[in-house]
């Protein structure tokens, strides 16, 4: 079992779009959708509704705990209603996630698949936003995809590199699966990395969360280098390396 996700929108169509992609990067994760409100004809108008909701909630209770996260602000209150009235025992195992409808969603889903915690999840979704810079959005400018063998990539400012010790392990490698880092295989690296007892970076930034490998936008022949420390270093750079060879899964 894995922790479950419970995305509340007041659209119907937003919950179930964000529900889609989460699960394209974590298959093994209970996600439900409860976005919208009934019209009283049997469709769904924008709102958020106490009873699909708590139907949510219920479905994905059966998991290790629920993380419930929410768009505006009549979402989180209809949420906190729904846990208000939850049996102890059941509210003792849901949290209500202070975080960005989808960079939340997709970190926490990543997290849960890689069997993390409750509280591991409910932090990863709460600390996913990233704030982008400007030459992070600009085609032509530096890339901090390209790092030359033999030399490390400096973590960027305000993206949180993970390793505070000497790396003891390092290893470079070009991506050729084509659309290079994109969010699949990035959660392959995140949720992978996630049960190795060591400090990773990759390009930089922390190797263990999907939205700040994002960032990095690795296109295909790009560089990854990726670097640790720390007991299982040299397992976490190999795994690195055999998920980069062999194209994440994906097909040539």
């Amino acid at each position: 079992m894995s922790v479950g996700l419970v995305i509340v929108s007041h659209s119907e169509k937003i919950a179930e779009g964000v529900v889609e992609l989460a699960a394209q990067m974590a298959p093994d994760v209970v996600l439900v959708a409860a976005g919208g409100v009934e019209d009283g004809s049997g469709r769904s108008r924008i709102g958020t509704s106490f009873d699909r909701v708590q139907a949510g909630v219920e479905r994905a209770s059966g998991s290790d705990g629920v993380v419930v996260l929410t768009d505006l602000g009549s979402a989180v209150m209809t949420a906190e209603s729904v846990l208000e009235f939850l049996d102890p025992e059941v509210r003792g195992s849901v949290r209500l996630a202070r975080a960005a409808l989808v960079e939340g969603a997709v970190a926490a889903a990543v997290q849960a698949q890689g069997g993390a915690g409750l509280d591991a999840v409910l932090r990863a979704a709460e600390e996913a936003v990233v704030s982008i810079r400007p030459e992070d959005l600009e085609p032509s400018g530096p890339d901090r995809g390209t790092a030359a063998p033999g030399s490390a990539a400096p973590a960027a400012e305000g993206h949180g590199g993970a390793s505070s010790g000497t790396p003891t392990a390092r290893g470079s490698w070009t991506l050729s699966n084509r659309t290079g880092l994109h969010a699949r295989p990035a959660a392959v690296l995140a949720s992978g990395l996630a049960g190795f007892d060591a400090e990773v970076t990759v390009n930089g930034v922390d190797g263990k969360s999907v939205m700040l490998l994002m960032t990095l936008g690795l296109r295909q022949g790009r560089t990854l280098t990726a670097e640790a420390s720390g007991p299982e270093a040299r397992a976490a750079v190999d795994f690195v390396g055999e998920s980069v060879q062999s194209r994440f899964g994906e097909p040539d």
